[in-house]
């Protein structure tokens, strides 16, 4: 960016600026603490200056916007042109109470639908099982048929809505529900727009949902992908999720680095089963965490960009520009809330959510201020989405394409980010003997991911216990009393009505219809056959979540995790 002849003279004015004007405020004042670093642990420097981009080329590490290598953002006019996606997570109790808190959301303003499911759900069991009594729409919404997702998108026009929905080991049901639901409404599945999480290898490496072993449930991912790309191309069929691996306990470069594998992954299985990268390439999509540390979370979205863009070209060869642009929705911190004076957590959210934006966010969810003590309610969703609003609006913010860009601490701090990803990136590779797809099993089934946060989680924690990293209204600026913000609950009912849903869903279906659905799926997981066509076929006749799962977990067998201590 400058030469040499420059960069010489910006260092001797810095030098006579550390001797003349700096020390002398240093020798009599000093500095707040010894070490100043992010939340990762990465020291950051007092100053930046052209001296720290030395071997950085304008055109070939941060060029425009729009163009590779996507430093910038991967369009022209990014929220200039439009914002990005509100899509705040909703989902408790049954699938009335959900449908009722989206039409709320969208009439609030939110442009995108965010589905939360309960932990049975989630687990790819019926609400009638023994294991999920007590669990039943507590931390989401209870799906046990195609029935509970004709209520939950009841009066909700899917060719105009786009829907998250945030699901790992039973995706592939719920997904086949979505298309089922589509054909009802008749609307054409070349149109349903939505993102499916779908990310199975961060379940194993962070969130720890799962039903069947790693090699099957990569399997299943690859089948979604290829079903979705053929089908249903305006729907993402896989997120793949750096925030929960950020949530376990992870730092910025461990999050970018392990959720840039896991895609590499992906993308690896797919060229195996002869798939064309230009084709399911542009479908991918990420999910990032944006925690507190601004700067280093603004880095890491546009180091994101950069890798990827790189590495789809030079080591999947990937010529169309859509294939290789790195598109991805943001969470706040949700381990970042604290249940002492939760009104802090606006604060952090906010600082989170702008960081998110000014990284370049395609979409955003931010979380609500309760969250640390109860699924949010009401007013905390709607000061969670009020935030977003006056970003867009008030803030000037999005008003211009990448504002940070240029700016010497980010661009050295993207650098730097990149390089330390980059590092892990090629690590993991080499377990795999030059396979990331094998790599990434390998580092699974070795407990290496497992390791690596697990060492992060307890120097954070160790730091905060020791008071160098501080948590305002934790272990710094304590107050004796607090008082609590009204809570969501749930109905203690809920559990008894969706049971009783399901047995009459049970009672009015057609069981030969449903046996034959299941069989057919059961062929097609043995001859090695995509498994969505029989899964859409399953769920239209109303089979039910446990039932289809059921099928998997007994061609495929269960999953004990290798245990890993740090």
């Amino acid at each position: 960016m400058f030469d040499e002849d420059e960069l010489e003279t910006i260092r001797e004015s810095a030098a006579d600026w550390e001797t003349e004007r700096r020390d002398p405020v240093l020798d009599a004042y000093g500095e707040r603490q010894d070490r100043f670093a992010t939340v990762s642990n990465l020291e950051v420097d007092r100053l930046y200056t052209p001296d720290n981009l030395e071997d950085t080329d304008f055109e070939e590490d941060i060029g425009f916007p729009g163009e590779p290598p996507y430093t910038r953002g991967v369009y022209p006019t990014m929220h200039r042109g439009r914002s990005w996606t509100m899509r705040q997570f909703a989902g408790f109790g049954t699938a009335e109470e959900t449908n009722e808190r989206f039409h709320y959301l969208i009439d609030e303003g939110q442009t995108g639908l965010s589905t939360a499911f309960d932990m049975p759900t989630l687990m790819g069991i019926d609400s009638d099982h023994k294991m999920s009594r007590g669990e039943v729409g507590k931390e989401g919404v209870a799906v046990d048929t195609l029935r509970d997702m004709e209520i939950l998108f009841d009066g909700i026009d899917l060719g105009e809505v786009s829907t998250s929905f945030t699901i790992n080991p039973s995706a592939a049901v719920i997904y086949a529900m979505y298309i089922a639901l589509a054909d009802q409404q008749g609307v054409p599945r070349e149109e349903i727009r939505g993102t499916l999480q779908n990310d199975m290898l961060k379940e194993f490496i962070a969130q720890k949902e799962w039903v069947v072993p790693p090699e099957p449930s990569l399997r299943v991912v690859t089948d979604i992908i290829e079903f979705s790309a053929e089908n249903t191309p305006k729907f993402k069929p896989v997120s793949i999720s750096g925030y929960h691996i950020r949530e376990a306990g992870s730092t910025a470069v461990e999050e970018l680095a392990f959720t840039l594998a896991d895609g590499m992954a992906y993308v690896e299985d797919c060229l195996d089963r002869g798939m064309d990268i230009d084709e399911f390439g542009p479908t991918l999509s990420f999910f990032f965490n944006s925690h507190n540390s601004f700067f280093e979370e603004i880095a890491k979205f546009r180091a994101a960009r950069r890798i990827w863009g790189r590495v789809t070209e030079e080591w999947y060869d990937a010529e169309s520009e859509a294939a290789r642009k790195l598109k991805f929705h943001t969470q706040t911190a949700g381990q970042s809330l604290t249940a002492q004076q939760p009104l802090n957590n606006i604060s952090r959210v906010t600082i989170q959510a702008l960081a998110a934006v000014l990284g370049g966010t395609q979409s955003l969810h931010t979380n609500s201020y309760d969250e640390a003590l109860a699924l949010p309610s009401e007013e905390a969703v709607r000061v969670a989405l009020r935030t977003q609003q006056i970003i867009a609006e008030e803030s000037g913010a999005a008003d211009i394409v990448d504002p940070m860009g240029g700016s010497f601490a980010v661009e050295s701090l993207t650098n730097e980010v990149e390089e330390e990803a980059m590092e892990y990136i090629e690590e993991i590779k080499e377990m795999g003997d030059g396979s990331m797809k094998e790599g990434v099993l390998r580092g699974i089934q070795d407990g290496y991911f497992q390791r690596e946060i697990q060492e992060s989680a307890y120097e954070y924690q160790e730091r905060v216990e020791r008071g160098e990293e501080t948590v305002v209204g934790v272990n710094k600026y304590e107050i004796e009393e607090d008082t609590e913000p009204e809570l969501l609950q749930v109905d203690k009912e809920t559990g008894r009505r969706q049971k009783d849903r399901l047995a009459n869903v049970k009672d009015e279906r057609d069981e030969e219809a449903v046996e034959d659905t299941l069989d057919a799926l059961e062929e097609a997981v043995r001859n090695g056959d995509n498994v969505v066509p029989p899964i859409i076929d399953a769920v239209k006749a109303y089979a039910t979540m446990g039932e289809i799962m059921g099928v998997f977990e007994d061609q495929f067998g269960s999953y004990q995790e290798t245990l890993s201590v740090a």
